[in-house]
């Protein structure tokens, strides 16, 4: 095939605060149309063709990829009362099987082997699995075709046999109360929303609603607690938070909610005996109302006799270049997890004493994060370790005497991290604001206008790209390219106020800044916009939709995965999953002044008569957070209103937002994506 596929026109008008916008490809989300599944597919064909040159180097880049991967591996045990948990994976196959044996040494029983449920589906993905307290009955929790319709089954482990319990189109969530035989889960509604908690008990035939949310803007969930004796439940915006607690013993007793919402009220809670430990922004003025002053939240102290915000206690003040992430409440010591310059460190405090120590690290660049603790009484903290250049690590770290003891790294066969270099610079935005990025090569390249550079970004609800290792990624560092990645407002590298600088009617920040990062970088001699390929997905595709019409000049080709690029129609939609939630984070539309504001930087709605870098655009057909059809329309329109567009459209037919399943689905995607990539920069 020659020519791309033609998207036929279909008149359509949307009409808002007074302005119209014609939409001539809206005919597209109609799913189970001939006419598009028609269009998808020959997208398909296109772009097999026009990269059939390339299916030597895919196959070079897999087995690379692949050659970096232990196959047949076995994650660091957890213990959990009289067993070890853990996973273990194999070779040739391309799913992990749950796996436990005796703690101090037994026989291995495998619980459930993914590769078993693969032979039966093209798509799997296991997004939860839970125990029971008392070990003889597995909960998990499968997806079968991307589409994030969780189905929730039991299995008996003393027999291996499936329970004819089942829950059908559920949230992936599940807790066990303390009578192993109790489970909660978490229903959707028609918009796909998290909205209910129901209690089920095995071999009942009803289920009894435990919790309701009825706020578009709000998602239920459901979490257990370290100590066992509750369940906490509750619904969170992207700005407020509401927590009930729930009897793990008396699971039919109602919830307990420890602070009503309050608009702008976050709150985060551990509980350690009758005591809380909570995270808040709260940072209440002389008249008891919320006033805004801790967005990095700060740490406090409260009884389950009290729990209001009326009686926190402050632990932790709030600090403006530290943000507080997270909390675990151990018998005697409190761990936090906490950001500073985008990296995420831990920090112990002893409650018997008061005493803290900072649990230590190699490098400047890393992440520290809080992994499987399943025993509240246990002597030492299980924590990963990892960074751009250094593997996912398994530590001990002792509560006792500080020390540091490894359990486990993960095999990464021929790799040499003392070959590879991190780093991190700064870009002046346009408003004077300066901006973090952080750069990877290897040792022996030369940072020259001609090094070829991958610039790949994010920047939306606060997420921060951690300087984590990606074996992936190597394959292009091994080619002589740098990989850089823009710091952008939107993210939570500088803490909460970073993040608000990035959204809502100042979400034109993070195209400016990702702009200015890459502009900085040509300006120093790293790269030039002939050597420069762009990246991002979901949100991040957002951020390529936007950046490639303010700058078509940056780049030489963009890759733009699952991109969220029709923001405006699709935030005026309530019957898509998920709108209401996101009104918090870009505005709500139906309002004249997010409306101009998203109408603004919207990747589709602004499409212009002007020359693109080249483009590789990927969707999933079964995606819930992403409709396949916002990147089928803005291909379509690129083609027909660009100058000399480069377009090429990959739909998985039968995947959703994370792509194929299984790790050599995973690689497999990777190969394609970064062949395209290489054979844009002459790398080929």
């Amino acid at each position: 095939m020659e020519s791309p596929p033609v998207a036929p026109q279909k008149p359509h008008v949307h009409s808002e605060h007074g302005r119209e916008r014609s939409d001539p490809w809206f005919w597209m989300r109609q799913r189970d149309s001939p006419e598009v599944l028609a269009h998808l597919q020959a997208e398909n064909v296109f772009t097999e063709a026009r990269t059939a040159h390339l299916a030597d180097l895919r196959k070079q880049l897999f087995e690379e990829m692949l050659a970096r991967v232990q196959e047949d591996d076995t994650s660091a045990p957890v213990p959990d009362g009289p067993w070890e948990y853990y996973t273990r994976t194999f070779a040739g196959k391309a799913y992990s099987a749950f796996c436990r044996r005796p703690r101090g040494g037994g026989d291995e029983q495998v619980m459930l082997d993914v590769n078993e449920l693969a032979e039966t589906y093209d798509y799997v993905r296991v997004a939860n699995v839970q125990t029971s307290p008392d070990h003889r009955v597995l909960a998990y929790a499968v997806d079968t075709d991307g589409g994030e319709k969780f189905q929730i089954r039991f299995r008996d482990l003393q027999t291996g046999t499936e329970l004819p319990d089942r829950v059908a189109e559920a949230s992936p969530y599940i807790v066990w109360a303390a009578d192993s035989a109790t489970v909660l889960w978490v229903a959707r509604d028609e918009a796909w929303r998290p909205d209910r908690v129901f209690r089920r008990v095995l071999g009942q035939p009803d289920d009894e609603l435990v919790y309701h949310e009825p706020d578009g803007k709000f998602r239920a969930w459901i979490s257990d607690t370290l100590s066992g004796d509750w369940i906490m439940l509750g619904s969170s915006s992207s700005t407020t938070d509401e927590v009930h607690l729930l009897s793990a013993s008396a699971p039919t007793q109602p919830p307990r909610c420890i602070q009503p919402r309050i608009q702008g009220l976050r709150y985060d809670v551990a509980d350690r005996g009758d005591e809380l430990w909570i995270l808040t922004n709260d940072c209440p003025g002389p008249d008891g109302a919320q006033t805004k002053g801790a967005e990095n939240m700060r740490l406090m102290r409260a009884s389950l006799a009290a729990p209001g915000r009326e009686h926190w206690e402050e632990v932790l003040g709030h600090r403006d270049d530290v943000e507080l992430v997270s909390v675990v409440a151990f018998a005697n010591h409190l761990v936090r997890q906490e950001r500073s310059a985008g990296v995420r460190r831990l920090w112990v405090r002893d409650l018997r004493t008061g005493s803290e120590r900072e649990v230590p690290a190699e490098e400047t660049l890393f992440v520290q994060s809080i992994l499987d603790n399943r025993e509240v009484d246990a002597t030492s903290l299980r924590f990963g370790y990892d960074s751009f250049t250094r593997p996912f690590t398994v530590y001990e770290y002792s509560f006792a005497d500080g020390g540091v003891k490894l359990v486990k790294q993960t095999a990464t066969p021929g790799y040499d991290p003392s070959q590879y270099v991190a780093e991190r610079r700064l870009a002046t935005a346009p408003d004077g604001t300066e901006v973090p990025m952080s750069l990877m090569y290897r040792r022996d390249t030369e940072l020259t206008p001609d090094t070829p550079m991958k610039l790949y970004g994010y920047g939306s609800y606060g997420h921060t790209i951690d300087p984590r290792y990606v074996t992936s990624r190597v394959s292009l560092l091994d080619r002589g390219m740098v990989f850089a990645i823009p710091h952008v407002r939107g993210s939570s590298y500088h803490g909460r106020p970073w993040y608000e600088g990035g959204k809502l009617q100042h979400k034109q920040n993070t195209f400016s800044d990702f702009i200015a990062c890459g502009r900085a970088l040509h300006a120093s001699g790293v790269s030039r916009p002939e050597r420069t390929v762009l990246g991002g997905g979901s949100a991040g595709g957002l951020l390529m939709g936007a950046v490639i019409n303010q700058a078509p000049d940056l780049a030489k080709g963009a890759v733009a995965s699952v991109p969220f690029v029709d923001v405006v129609t699709t935030m005026l939609d309530e019957s898509i999953p998920l709108t209401a939630g996101e009104w918090e984070e870009w505005g709500d539309p139906r309002e004249p002044e997010p409306f101009a504001w998203m109408l603004a930087y919207s990747p589709y709605d602004n499409v212009a008569e002007q020359r693109y870098p080249a483009l590789l655009v990927t969707a999933g057909l079964n995606d819930p957070r992403v409709q396949y059809w916002e990147p089928a329309k803005w291909v379509a329109k690129l083609r027909t209103v660009a100058l000399e567009p480069d377009v090429l459209f990959k739909v998985h037919m039968g995947a959703g937002h994370a792509g194929r399943s299984g790790r050599y689905g995973y690689l497999e995607d990777r190969a394609f994506d970064y062949a395209w990539v290489l054979d844009q920069l002459g790398l080929a």
